[in-house]
């Protein structure tokens, strides 16, 4: 090949490369609103595809049947229910953010009459808060209505049954609908343009699909069950807005031993202050010994070695997905800390040599000289 032929081509790849960017950036840039959407569907049809596996071998191959009937069954129970109880959740959230200054402001207006309610053991304890008392109650209110504030609004969007919720709801079906039916010709295609080796592409899909089947099966499905758990046992306490109150521990349950307790900690020892030992003993014993456990009992069978990621990383990346993604953030957080992790894995790996500590030659003293 020619000095002149060679020039052609690099001008002809590097124009090639030049287009594929620019066209690409515009196209995403065209279906930005969608990307999460289409994310979503992704990561929801990889984890029904054993389902759509089996029916579609039942079905003798005929995949447009068994991909429909797939769907069909995942929104009988997964989609309406889910979308009724976050409805429900948003409500709550709206309710507890617009009460919880008014209860605040009569809980320092009658501070006499709190005082003469508690327990004598309790006595000493309010004579030392008296004095921050107000500003304990205040900055308490201010908590629940932020926490109500985020909930309202992360979830409102969701269950408000506006035309844009429909219209994502139904991209995501519909990009369901065929990914399990050519995921995996999809999955190479994606695969032959990476420019890594096969082994470095095969640590990224196994990475992607382990930390999404440990957020799916352990985060969610442990944070759910102490929410219900948890709100039942403020339900049956009689607190207000139990399913808030719920939903708020499955969302802290991120938190390794401590994220429920966060929530019931502060309840119980309101209720044994105000002397409803009853209530307030029953659920402690409902919260430590039941939802408390849950994590403990569960974690290790539903994620196992699936995450493959320190608890630290786990719960800052899914409470930054969530202030970044909102509710979905629960999922996409975790997976992207996946993906930077792998991403460094690969680097070290590929850059080895070059990364190897420095030698040092040795002085007569024994003392370290100039790296070699």
């Amino acid at each position: 090949m020619t000095e002149t032929d060679t020039d052609r081509v690099k001008f002809y790849r590097s124009f090639l490369l030049l287009m594929v960017v620019a066209i690409s950036a515009l196209f995403f840039s065209m279906i930005r609103q969608y990307l999460m959407t289409l994310l979503l569907a992704a990561i929801f049809s990889g984890l029904a595809y054993p389902l759509y596996r089996r029916l579609n071998k039942k079905f003798g191959g005929r995949k447009v049947l068994a991909s429909a009937v797939t769907m069909l069954i995942a929104i009988l129970v997964v989609v309406i229910p889910l979308t009724a109880l976050l409805g429900l959740i948003a409500n709550e959230a709206f309710q507890i953010s617009q009460v919880v200054k008014p209860w605040i402001q009569e809980q320092i207006s009658q501070s006499n009459g709190v005082a003469e309610r508690l327990p004598a053991w309790a006595q000493p304890w309010l004579v030392k808060l008296t004095p921050f008392k107000d500003q304990i109650l205040e900055k308490t209110g201010e908590i629940t209505g932020m926490a109500g504030n985020f909930f309202f609004k992360s979830l409102s969007a969701t269950t408000r049954g506006t035309v844009g919720f429909f219209l994502h709801l139904f991209v995501m079906l519909y990009a369901m609908f065929f990914s399990l039916m050519d995921g995996p010709v999809l999955i190479q295609k994606v695969r032959s343009f990476l420019p890594l080796r096969e082994s470095d592409k095969d640590l990224m899909e196994e990475r992607f699909m382990s930390v999404t089947r440990a957020t799916i099966k352990g985060t969610f499905a442990i944070g759910a069950i102490q929410g219900v758990l948890g709100g039942l046992g403020f339900m049956v306490a009689g607190i207000q807005g139990s399913i808030f109150w719920g939903a708020l521990m499955a969302v802290l349950s991120v938190i390794p031993g401590v994220g429920a307790a966060i929530v019931w900690a502060p309840v119980v020892i309101y209720l044994l202050a105000m002397g409803d030992y009853v209530a307030g003993v029953a659920l402690l014993a409902w919260c430590a010994g039941v939802v408390g456990t849950v994590d403990n009992v569960l974690r290790p069978r539903l994620v196992g070695k699936d995450a493959k990621m320190p608890d630290l990383l786990i719960l800052l990346s899914t409470l930054s997905g969530i202030a970044m993604f909102g509710a979905v953030g629960f999922i996409v957080g975790p997976i992207v800390a996946a993906l930077f992790l792998t991403t460094w894995d690969l680097y070290g790996a590929a850059f080895k040599d070059l990364l190897q500590p420095p030698s040092y030659t040795t002085g007569p003293e024994g003392d370290a000289e100039s790296p070699l």
